[in-house]
């Protein structure tokens, strides 16, 4: 078995409503040093083989498919045994 974690991102060239409004929170809060902040997803994986090159096809196709919208967002990922 392998774990996979995914991490995506909102593409930098793509307003993040979001990000911006937790860092405007933070300032509210007195966090004055944040200048900026994005918000992403992060999933955790576990996935039924041991073959590595299979498996990073196969998290690749998930991410393109279903995980990430790479029309907006990029996304990364690792592999562990």
């Amino acid at each position: 078995m392998l774990k996979a974690t995914v991490y995506v991102t909102i593409k930098k060239s793509v307003l993040d409503p979001q990000g911006v409004a937790v860092q405007g929170a933070l300032h509210s809060v007195g966090f004055q040093e944040v200048e900026s902040l994005r918000i992403g997803k992060y999933m955790e994986l576990t996935l039924d083989t041991n073959d590595r090159a299979e498996a990073e096809v196969r998290l690749k196709d998930m991410c393109e498919k279903l995980l990430a919208n790479t029309v907006i967002e990029d996304y990364r990922y690792e592999l562990e045994d």
